[in-house]
């Protein structure tokens, strides 16, 4: 069991030992791939501009990814609970979800200014859809005769909604903010290597015109790290409020 918990963080360490020795090995110059060690000492080197930059994506990325978590929670209720919405909203979202956030950039900026504020909402939109289509499904697959049977004992439609049509959506919308929060981050880094003065995106911009790869690696490495932390933090919150979806199966062992 300890071995299991831990067995995350030993892959992690492997493949850095791999790549330490792979780069070592075939000398390959630090401009095309740093090591790890040579990144991580970038990291120690640039600490306080990575930190005010990772605070300020992880600020924007939080934000867009919260209101996405509520909109889409709501929004997804609204779908699944009716057949008429479902079908005509559900198309516009599929398309709205196929242009690219990236595409975007460029008229939020013309909208709202460079800044906080385009990373915010494409980090929302980014991570919105993942997270109405899961809430959706887990609402619309309570069985018809459930319905039934609780319409027969004397339960409404907003009764069965509440109680049993919410919980069973639980562990869809969990799963789906696991996928959401790293698209979140996505969303913020795009942003802000378009038009931002500040921020991890920022960063990597400025490092990669200096050709400081060691530095715009360390970046990729706070990024990652911050996208990991989240998602911990969701499957924490997901453990503890739908223990019961995932009992006695090797995912409630984790």
């Amino acid at each position: 069991m300890k071995l299991q918990r831990h067995l995350p963080w030993l892959v992690v360490l492997g493949v850095f030992l791999v790549w330490e020795a792979a780069v070592r090995l075939f000398d390959v110059p630090p401009f095309i791939l740093p090591r790890p060690t040579v990144f991580l000492e970038a990291l120690w080197t640039w600490r306080a501009e990575i930190a005010v930059h990772s605070l300020q994506t992880f600020l924007t990325t939080v934000a867009g990814f919260g209101i996405a978590m509520v909109a889409g929670m709501a929004l997804g209720v609204a779908i699944g609970s009716s057949a008429w919405l479902y079908r005509g909203v559900y198309t516009l979202l599929i398309g709205f979800n196929t242009i690219p956030k990236v595409a975007l950039v460029p008229i939020l900026v013309m909208w709202f200014g460079v800044g906080a504020v385009p990373a915010i909402i494409t980090a929302f939109l980014i991570s919105f859809f993942p997270i109405v289509v899961n809430v959706a499904t887990g609402i619309a697959t309570v069985e018809p005769e459930l319905k039934d049977v609780l319409r027969a004992l004397g339960a409404r439609n907003r009764d069965i909604l509440w109680f049993i049509g919410i919980p069973r959506s639980l562990p869809y919308y969990f799963a789906s903010l696991k996928i959401a929060i790293t698209f979140a981050f996505v969303g913020s880094i795009v942003s802000e290597n378009v038009a931002a003065n500040t921020g991890i995106g920022h960063l990597m911009t400025v490092a990669s015109s200096r050709f400081e790869v060691p530095l715009a690696f360390a970046a990729l490495f706070v990024i990652a790290l911050m996208g990991v932390l989240m998602y911990v933090l969701t499957a924490m919150v997901e453990k503890r409020l739908t223990a019961w979806s995932v009992r006695g199966t090797h995912l409630a062992a984790g």
